[in-house]
C-alpha cells in the first residue's frame, strides 16, 4: 500500500484551544540567515558547556534551574555521561580547548571498574558511542581503549543469554547479569558501535555479537512482515504481541539500515526495507487526515494502542534513507503540525484525536533528527525551516539558568520548566541543528553517518 503524501509547502491551519494559543513558529521577515543562526546554535551550546564546566563537571547530568546535578547509570558513580556526549559535538563545532578538556578527563578520571549495575544498551549508544566518535574525530587512542573497555565488560550480558540476546543490565565488575525480559531496541542497537568497534581493535568478537542477536530478532518475523517490541533474553521468544516503531523498538530499525550504510550489510539491508514496507502497509493508520504509525498486532496488524510517541519521528527520516521518501514526508509532516499546533511536540500523542496524553517532554530530538536525515537527501530548505523552528522553540522555553532543561508542562505560558538536562541533549538536536545550518568543515556530509544517539561514526574530514 502506498500512503498518499501531504503537499509539504501547504499551510497548516492551526487548532484552537488553551494548547495552541501562540504555539506556532514565529514569522521569519525574509529568507533565513543560516549561517547566523548556526552561529547562535554554536554560541549556546559553548555557554551550557561552560556551565556544566562550573556546576556539574564530570557528573553525569547537569540540572540547569537549580545549579545542581545527579547520577544516570548508577547512584553515586558517575561516569561523565553529559561530557562523553558533547565530546564530538564540540568538536565539530571547532570548540578545540573545550574539547581537550574533556578528552583530558576521560583520560584522568574515567573508570568503569565500578561493582554496579549499568544498562547495556544505554551504556553502548551513549558511553561507548561517545567515546569511539570522540577517538575518530581527533584519533587519541585512550578514547579506543576505555571504548574497548566497556564493550567488554557489556560482553558478558550477551554471553549469558543462550540466544545471544543481551540482558538489559550487567554488573560493570563482575559480570552478573539481570531482567532477561527485554525488547528490540535493548537487544538490536549494537552493530553500528560494536562494528565499528570490531573495525578498529581488528577483533570480530563485538560486530558478530550484535549481529546475532539482531538476525535472532529478525527470524521471528511474522507472516505480514511484522515483530513485537517485547523479548525475553533466555527463551528468545517474543513477550508481547505490540509491534511498534518507537517506545522498545525504535533504534533496532535504524541499525538494520546503519549496517548497510557502515559496512554494506546488503542481507540487513533487505531485512530493514522489508521492516519498513510491512510497517507502512499494516501500522500506517490516517486520522483526521494525519498519518500515524500506532502499535498493532504483529500478526494480524489489529490496532491495539493509539498513542504515539514523540520517539516515533525518527522514522520519518528512515523512510526518507531507505527509499520510502513519500511516505516519510507524510509522517514529518504529522510532527510538523504538532509542532505548530503546541510549540513542542508532546511527549505521547493521542493519535484519534491528535491531544496529548501528557504535558511533560524531555528536550526530545527527534523530529530535528528526521529533519536532518531527509534534508541530506535533497537539501530542501523546507526541512530545515522545520528544523529552525525546533530550535526556536526550545530555545524560547526550555534555556534556564544553568542550560536547557525538560519541561513538566507544555500547556502554561510561559511553558513549565523541570530541572534536568539529559545527557542525550548534548549529542543530539544541537549537532542535528549545526549540521544543517552551518556549513561545517570538520565532517563531509556526504559520508556522514550518525549513530541513533548521533555519534558520528563515518564522516569526519581529516585534519
Amino acid at each position: 500500500m502506498r500512503l498518499s503524501s501531504l503537499t509539504r509547502r501547504t499551510a497548516l491551519a492551526l487548532v484552537g484551544g488553551a494548547l495552541t494559543t501562540g504555539a506556532g513558529r514565529a514569522p521569519q521577515a525574509g529568507p533565513e540567515d543560516w549561517g547566523a543562526l548556526a552561529a547562535d546554535v554554536r554560541a549556546e551550546f559553548r555557554w551550557a558547556w561552560q556551565a556544566y564546566v562550573e556546576k556539574a563537571w564530570g557528573r553525569d547530568e547537569i540540572n540547569p534551574v537549580s545549579g545542581t546535578a545527579q547520577s544516570f547509570f548508577i547512584d553515586g558513580h558517575d561516569l561523565g555521561l553529559s561530557l562523553i556526549e558533547a565530546l564530538d559535538t564540540l568538536w565539530l563545532m571547532e570548540l578545540d580547548a573545550e574539547f581537550q578538556a574533556g578528552v583530558d578527563w576521560v583520560r584522568t578520571e574515567l573508570d568503569f571498574d565500578i561493582d554496579g549495575d549499568i544498562q547495556v544498551f544505554e551504556a553502548n549508544i551513549r558511553l561507548v558511542g561517545g567515546l569511539l566518535s570522540a577517538h575518530l574525530a581527533c584519533g587519541d587512542p585512550v578514547l579506543l581503549d576505555k571504548a574497548r573497555d566497556l564493550a567488554d565488560r557489556l560482553l558478558k550480558a550477551f554471553d549469558a543469554s543462550p540466544h545471544g540476546l543481551p540482558y538489559r543490565y550487567v554488573n560493570l565488575r563482575t559480570g552478573a547479569v539481570r531482567d532477561p525480559e527485554t525488547n528490540l531496541a535493548e537487544i538490536g542497537t549494537y552493530i553500528a558501535e560494536f562494528g565499528v568497534l570490531s573495525r578498529l581493535t581488528g577483533d570480530s568478537k563485538y560486530h558478530a555479537a550484535a549481529r546475532r542477536a539482531m538476525l535472532h530478532a529478525l527470524k521471528l518475523r511474522s507472516p505480514i512482515g511484522l515483530m513485537a517490541a517485547n523479548i525475553h533474553a533466555e527463551t528468545g521468544q517474543f513477550t508481547s504481541r505490540n509491534a511498534s516503531i518507537d517506545v522498545y523498538a525504535d533504534s533496532f530499525y535504524e541499525y538494520l539500515w546503519d549496517a548497510w550504510e557502515l559496512f554494506g550489510d546488503a542481507e540487513l539491508r533487505d531485512a530493514a526495507r522489508e521492516c519498513l514496507a510491512a510497517m507502512i502497509a499494516h501500522q500506517g493508520k490516517r486520522y483526521d487526515g494525519l498519518l500515524w504509525f500506532p502499535m498493532v498486532d504483529f500478526e494480524t496488524g489489529a490496532v491495539t494502542n493509539t498513542s504515539q510517541t514523540v520517539l516515533g519521528a525518527y522514522l520519518a527520516g528512515l523512510l526518507g534513507q531507505a527509499g520510502f521518501r513519500a511516505e516519510g514526508d507524510d509522517f514529518l509532516k504529522t510532527y510538523e503540525t504538532m509542532q505548530d499546533r503546541y510549540g513542542i511536540v508532546p511527549e505521547s500523542t493521542e493519535v484519534t484525536t491528535g491531544r496529548p496524553r501528557t504535558l511533560r517532554t524531555g528536550l526530545r530530538p527527534e523530529v530535528a533528527d528526521a529533519c536532518l536525515n531527509l534534508w541530506l537527501g535533497d537539501r530542501d530548505d523546507v526541512y530545515r525551516a522545520i528544523a529552525a523552528t525546533h530550535y526556536r522553540n526550545m530555545k524560547s522555553s526550555s534555556k534556564a539558568a544553568y542550560g536547557y532543561t525538560g519541561l513538566t508542562d507544555l500547556s502554561t505560558r510561559p511553558m513549565t520548566q523541570g530541572d534536568n538536562c539529559p545527557g542525550y541533549w548534548w549529542s543530539e538536536q544541537m549537532k542535528y541543528y549545526w549540521l544543517m545550518f552551518a556549513e561545517p568543515k570538520r565532517i563531509d556530509l556526504g559520508q556522514l553517518v550518525l549513530s541513533t544517539e548521533a555519534n558520528v561514526l563515518r564522516g569526519f574530514v581529516p585534519a
